[in-house]
């Protein structure tokens, strides 16, 4: 089920970040210039690839841990971008099928690919709202078709923050999504990163900006952890997504994508 606004219209024309990011995952759901915007990038910045990789493994391990670990059966994924495989509500519901999650993007092209592929579990829930960060009030009512908030919700925004140019802006949106959960929800942030390397994050943000929609900006790893405030940080705290609780076979790198989970009191 999903709600059903006027959509933006689909321009095929101008790279996206979400087809972008679909084509260096491997999948098929971009156009050309995505992928030349996408071969441009890789050639400035080669560990773009490990970066996109590292940010899905980084997804599929942090909802297991708090789906299997700390026992949250409904999640709030802001941000979906494109399906491909091992989605939220997949790794989710194969550990507690009666888990509900809800899905949200502005791309046109996420909505009809939400529609075909994000299917529930029969116990559970899957839904997909059309939405925009920039409007936390929206995302929220219309969450609250499919989620009860009155009992705790993982609220995940991975690659998405960067999108908000602002920063007191981009803190005041995670403050009102994270007022609207309970005691016991959690936040996961993933978000582009100039630590490692400012030069070669400031080349990449520059083309991006030059080229692609929408505009984004990457944050210094303790300006990623403001957005944590009066939130109890998991361990190991901001880091690398490469480094959030690794298993022995994800790779030993750093990528200039930082994330950080964190729990409300």
């Amino acid at each position: 089920m999903t709600n059903d606004p006027v959509l933006p219209t689909l321009d095929t024309t101008v790279p996206h970040s979400a087809r972008l990011w679909n084509y260096w995952l491997g999948g098929k759901d971009n156009f050309a210039p995505d992928r030349a915007a996408g071969d441009e990038i890789a050639r400035r910045l080669p560990s773009i690839i490990d970066l996109a990789v590292a940010d899905r493994a980084f997804l599929g391990r942090m909802v297991r841990h708090l789906v299997a670990d700390e026992g949250i059966r409904q999640i709030l994924d802001i941000g979906t971008g494109l399906p491909t495989a091992d989605n939220t509500h997949q790794v989710a519901q194969s550990i507690a099928p009666e888990s509900r999650i809800v899905y949200v993007d502005n791309d046109p092209l996420v909505l009809v690919h939400a529609r075909a592929l994000l299917a529930s579990s029969a116990e559970g829930a899957t839904n997909y709202v059309q939405a925009d960060l920039n409007d936390p009030e929206t995302i929220l009512r219309e969450a609250r078709r499919t989620l009860d908030f009155d009992q705790p919700v993982a609220i995940t925004l991975l690659g998405i923050m960067h999108f908000i140019l602002d920063d007191e802006r981009a803190r005041e949106v995670v403050r009102e999504l994270v007022d609207a959960v309970p005691s016991g929800s959690y936040l996961a942030i993933a978000h582009g990163c100039h630590d490692i390397n400012r030069a070669e994050a400031d080349n990449i943000v520059s083309f991006w900006n030059e080229h692609g929609t929408p505009k984004i900006v990457y944050r210094s790893s303790a300006e990623i952890a403001r957005f944590f405030d009066g939130l109890d940080l998991l361990s190991p705290g901001v880091v690398p997504c490469s480094r959030w609780r690794p298993g022995p076979d994800d790779p030993d790198i750093d990528v200039n994508q930082y994330c950080g989970v964190a729990r409300k009191r």
